[in-house]
This record gives structure tokens, sequence and C-alpha cells, in this order.
């Protein structure tokens, strides 16, 4: 593997790592700085994380597209860099409210996922774009393997442990990067900035208008709308379902993300070749619907974890989805392109943790009339079938299989 693109697997696997580093201390660290109970520390979670989606929301086109006329070398390294500093503030943050202005200034600097999606896109023949994406989603899964172990075993050093390590890994990361990392975008091909085009609003109007986009961003977005049940509440839920400790948290997060790892960086390129781009999508969803039921209402812990990897088979959707849409878009807007489905997952992001931990907060209050710790989980189990309704009315062909949807057959 080229060191560009393994650079480029770390950037994003840094990325989770630094989600999953936190995300076990976050009861306790909110806890710590409001003194509050867990319901209401579940609220301030959704706040935290939808205030960073919003921010990633309104600057990853611009990002993109900033790497579309500049270039990806400075737009990636310069983004990791806030990102490290970010860190350093969570880690000394003595307030809610600073806590909250490092996610602001962390949203706008992960949207680097934007651009080293452009990047792989650029680097990829057409045919080997899914299965490249998938990469990128190897790496965020195998961070989620580490950050979780590893966040959970710094929550003993204390609840600021695991962002000074977050802080470190991306600070070594720029460093390789620097030495590492070759332009892909030619001067040639470089694209002027458009500001009508490079806001989240003007760039979905824009590719919305090729055939067969708006209707699969709607999808993609409902896909991640609904997977946001997974880092707003899982902590969360854990604690409240099982008791759980912030070590069994990670644990159980690094087993998810192990799984998700080995979906998109091994299993997918023979899922793609058997069912093809749609047919891929529509196994995810039978996948996820199951688990997503299953999760929301079993008791056991033991099940719990037996369905962790289960629920990573849906991982196929988000990837088999980019790469229909990146083989419908010119080549000098994969950054653009790029930008608005990190947007419209970011959007997600905004929208979901307040709905998923709002919902928590429902069916988990002391005084609330039902006591139902798994209900966020089955409200994800709605919004995918919502979201498989709207796939199956896509009739655009795509490589591998049919107008109709109909599955072709596998190949030997």
């Amino acid at each position: 593997m080229r060191p560009a693109v393994v650079f480029i697997v770390l950037t994003v696997m840094i990325d989770a790592m630094g989600i999953g580093l936190i995300i076990p201390v976050m009861p306790d660290l909110i806890a710590e700085v409001q003194g509050k109970n867990l319901s209401r520390a579940a609220l301030w979670g959704g706040v935290l994380a939808t205030t960073f989606a919003v921010m990633q929301f309104l600057f990853s086109p611009l990002v993109g597209s900033l790497s579309d006329r500049f270039g990806r070398r400075p737009v990636l390294l310069m983004s990791l860099t806030v990102m490290a500093l970010d860190y350093v503030v969570m880690a000394v943050a003595g307030s809610i409210w600073l806590l909250l202005l490092g996610r602001v200034v962390g949203g706008v600097s992960a949207a680097t996922g934007a651009t080293a999606s452009a990047y792989m896109a650029d680097i990829s023949a057409p045919e080997d774009r899914s299965a490249h994406f998938g990469l990128i989603g190897a790496g965020f899964g195998a961070g989620f393997v580490l950050g979780p172990v590893v966040g959970g075993f710094l929550a003993e050093f204390g609840t600021r442990a695991p962002f000074w390590a977050a802080a470190a890994l991306a600070t070594g990361n720029v460093a390789f990067g620097w030495f590492v990392l070759k332009e892909t975008v030619r001067r040639e091909t470089r694209r002027p900035l458009s500001l009508r085009r490079a806001n989240p609003f003007g760039a979905v109007r824009h590719l919305g208008d090729l055939p067969g986009i708006r209707r699969l961003l709607l999808v993609y977005f409902l896909y991640h709308l609904a997977f946001a049940v997974y880092p707003s509440v899982w902590s969360f839920f854990g604690k409240a379902q099982f008791d759980w400790s912030p070590a069994m948290i990670g644990g159980s997060l690094a087993l998810f993300g192990l799984a998700m790892a080995l979906v998109q960086g091994v299993l997918i390129r023979p899922v793609l070749k058997c069912f093809g781009e749609r047919g891929t999508v529509l196994v995810g969803y039978a996948f996820s619907v199951g688990t997503y039921l299953l999760i929301a209402t079993v008791t056991s812990s033991m099940t719990i974890l037996i369905l962790t990897p289960l629920a990573a088979l849906a991982g196929v959707i988000p990837v088999a989805l980019q790469g229909i849409m990146s083989q419908a878009v010119a080549q000098n807007a994969q950054g653009e392109l790029q930008g608005v489905l990190t947007s419209a997952s970011a959007l997600a992001m905004v929208v979901g943790p307040l709905l998923m931990t709002g919902t928590f907060a429902a069916f988990t209050a002391p005084q609330g009339a039902i006591y139902f710790p798994g209900a966020p989980f089955l409200l994800s189990m709605l919004l995918t079938l919502a979201a498989l309704s709207v796939f199956l009315r896509w009739r655009v062909p795509s490589s591998g299989g049919t107008e109709d949807g109909r599955l072709p057959p596998c190949e030997p």
C-alpha cells in the first residue's frame, strides 16, 4: 500500500480514535463539570455532539471545495493541526461552555473526512472507488476498535487523559503526512472557488440536478440519522440497561469497530462482486433493520455483545452509496461531492444526537411513565425502514445490479 494511502487511512482512523477515546468518559466528564444525574448528562451529551455536527455540516462543502481549488495536501494538514489543538482545549476544559467551544472548533476541523475521501477518489479508477472507499471505512472501524479500548483504559487515570492521547495521535499524523502526502490535484484541473457552491445548501442543489443523486443523498442522510444512535446513546444505554463500566463500554465499542473494519475493509469487495452496488445496499438494510429491533428489545448483556458485530454488517450501505454517486460526478468535482456527503452525515449528527438522547432521556427519566432504554434503537429501525423505502424507488442502473432492483447471481 502506498504511503499516501496509509496516511489517508490513518487520518480517518485517528478521527475515529479521537471519537472512540472520549465516548467511554463522556457520561462521567459531563457529570463532573455539571454535577447532574445520568439523564441530564445524556442531554448535554446530545448538545455537544449536535454542536460538533452543525459545524461539520456547515463547513464540509467549503473544505471540500477548497481542496478542489488549492489541493488536498494543504487542506488535510491544516485541518489535522487544528484538530490536535482542539483536543488540547478539551483536555483542559473546566466548564461545559469550554467543552462546547471545543466542539465548535472540532466540528470545523473534522471536515477532513471530505478531503480524505476526495483524495482516495483522485487515485482510484471509477470502477474501484467503492472498494477503495471501503478502506476509508475500514480505517474508521479500526479507529473504533482502538479508541474505545484505549479510552476505557485511560479513563482509569482520569477523565482528561483520553483527550491528551487524541492530541498526541493527531500531531503525529500531521508529521507523517508532511513527508509522505503528495498533491493529486493538478494545476490545470483546479476549479475556481465558488462560494455559492461551497455551502451545504448550494452544493446539494447543484449535485441534486444530476440524475438520481437527490434521492440517494436522502438515503445516505437517513442511514446516518439512524446510525447516530451508536455514538449518541450507546454509552448511556450500556450504563442504564446493563450497568456497564467505562471499560466495558469501550470494549463493546471496540467489538463493533473491529467488525466494521472487517466489513468495510475485507468483506465489501466480495459483497460488491456478488450483489453489485444496488444489491449491496439492500443486503445491508436487511441486517440493519433486524439488528436495531433486536438491540432495542433484548435484555441480556451477552446477547447484545453477540449482536454488536452483526450490526456492523450494515456498514456496506454507505460505501456502496458513495461509490454509486462518485461515478456520477466529474473528476474535478470529487471534493465537492465528498463535502456534500460529509455534510449529509453531519446534518444527521445535528439532528440525531438530540433526537436519540432526547428519546433516551424520555424513556429513562425517574418520573417517566415507561422505562425503556432501548427506545432509541427502535426509532433507528423505523428510520432505516424509511430509507429502504426511498431507495427501492431509485431506478438508475448501477454496476452489477439491475434496474428493477433484483439481485444478480454471484460470480465465482
